[in-house]
């Protein structure tokens, strides 16, 4: 028993989950980065910008495949910075301060998209399944952000915050 304890002093637990939630954020933005250069999503992200007080100028100055590209290209950069975070620690804050701004911006939606609330069941706080429930999710990847984020400003400077974790 002993000895176990003494094993779990030597390697610190907290590598595995920042390294996790590192690249399901990734995928995530590669993903949804991708995504956005397709018809089919523009149309389907349109009425989210076009009801929003941060972002409905997109569909307005770009249209709504331009506004859904310039959406695409901000994803795959934060996916970038959120790779490149791995080895370089300044990518890490960047990359997650820049998935934390996405999903608070998106959660927004949740107070400007119509269709959100359930209006049969007597709106807030029962959540429509089609948009309101896709919404909330994203309550979660900012939590897995913030964390990123806090855990890539508390490392010493030069190291990714996995590397800092390791080495401990």
């Amino acid at each position: 028993m002993l000895k176990n304890v003494h094993v779990a002093e030597r390697y610190d637990t907290s590598v595995w989950p920042l390294g996790f939630l590192r690249w399901a954020l990734v995928v995530v933005f590669l993903w949804f980065g991708c995504m956005k250069f397709t018809s089919y999503e523009a149309h389907g992200i349109s009425a989210f910008i076009v009801h929003s007080p941060i972002m409905g100028w997109l569909n307005t100055l770009f249209g709504v495949q331009g506004a859904s590209n310039v959406i695409g290209v901000l994803e795959l950069s934060t996916a970038a910075a959120l790779i490149l975070g791995a080895f370089i620690p300044l990518f890490s804050a960047l990359g997650a301060a820049m998935s934390c701004a996405t999903y608070i911006i998106t959660l927004t939606f949740m107070f400007s998209t119509p269709g959100v609330t359930a209006a049969p069941l007597g709106g807030f706080p029962w959540l429509s399944g089609d948009v309101g429930q896709f919404l909330l999710k994203d309550l979660v990847l900012l939590a897995a952000s913030a964390c990123l984020l806090i855990k890539s400003v508390q490392v010493a400077p030069g190291r990714a915050p996995e590397a800092a974790a390791m080495s401990r």
